[in-house]
């Protein structure tokens, strides 16, 4: 029984410690250290490069170290792999509270009376009447946020790739029914995951489309968003701000013009990050539950890409 972890970018020697203290009977290794690529059934995966998975012959699972799957090359992977991806409880809670935190800042004008604060002026404004939050993307941590919205008297509509029906959210599905979703909106939240389809998703014909007082939040993958798109609505007063949590480099190189954009709060992608215990129970189970012939917990449809 072989596993091989291959996590590009992070120092994964807490992980492999942790595995082999719950999986005292499976050899467990790091990319590129592993003298047996052949014995290897389990990969836990994220940007792990192309060259790896023609590698791997008797490869049978591969379990995403995040939430979602676009850090996993889905098209290279046999059709009889399985992928998977953690689901982390404790992540939609995070989530819905930044949102909800960064909806409200907005709406009780923060970063205005900061910069006020700093030009020492004293020019107190009414909070914006502002109380639409669209969700564009209704699994599980979009419901949370949903949740938590409603539950502070927001008005919610959620935009998903299927027909959801969801009490008290105003549901619209399909690329047909975007542009009623987006013309009402105060705030557009983005949660989808990170697809062929979804790529881009936030660009100039979407901006056009929201009402010109609207702020955009991205808390989903930078993929989804076109960058000198959002330049440009800000600048052509199509929007009213953005934050964005997640950029499609991170870091964020230093001459990125976002950093000193005055319209644009900015964190490091770290609206909700994975507890390490909980990542690795959920691998511990999948990694029993392979060798034992067992169900996969949170197993996703590649065909769709979550």
């Amino acid at each position: 029984m072989a596993v091989l972890i291959c996590i590009t970018g992070r120092d994964n020697s807490k992980l492999e410690q942790k595995l082999r203290a719950s999986l005292p009977g499976v050899e467990i290794s790091q990319w590129p250290n592993c003298s047996n690529l052949a014995a290897v059934e389990f990969v836990i995966a994220w940007n792990a490069p192309d060259e790896l998975w023609s590698q791997l012959p008797n490869l049978k699972v591969v379990q995403s170290f995040g939430a979602g799957v676009d850090g996993i090359a889905l098209k290279q992977l046999p059709e009889h792999v399985a992928v998977t991806r953690i689901v982390d409880t404790g992540l939609a809670d995070d989530m819905a509270e930044y949102i909800l935190t960064h909806v409200l800042a907005h709406k009780l004008r923060l970063r205005e009376y900061t910069r006020k604060q700093n030009q020492q002026q004293w020019k107190p404004r009414r909070v914006k009447a502002h109380n639409h939050v669209g969700i564009l993307g209704l699994g599980e941590l979009g419901l949370a946020a949903a949740s938590s919205l409603r539950n502070n008297n927001f008005i919610v509509s959620g935009w998903s790739r299927t027909h959801k029906e969801v009490d008290g959210i105003n549901c619209y599905y399909g690329q047909n029914a975007l542009h009623q979703f987006l013309e009402n909106l105060d705030y557009l939240v983005c949660l989808l995951p990170l697809t062929t389809h979804t790529s881009g998703i936030l660009n100039r014909v979407v901006f056009e489309q929201l009402p010109n007082d609207s702020v955009l939040i991205n808390v989903a993958r930078g993929q989804h968003l076109v960058d000198d798109d959002l330049l440009w609505a800000l600048d052509n007063h199509q929007l009213a701000g953005a934050t964005l949590d997640v950029f499609n480099a991170e870091p964020l190189e230093p001459e990125h013009p976002f950093w000193q954009h005055p319209l644009i709060t900015m964190t490091p992608h770290c609206a909700a990050i994975t507890d390490l215990a909980t990542v690795c129970e959920q691998i511990v189970f999948n990694i029993n539950a392979h060798f034992s012939k067992q169900s996969l917990k949170n197993q996703i449809d590649k065909a769709v890409g979550y």
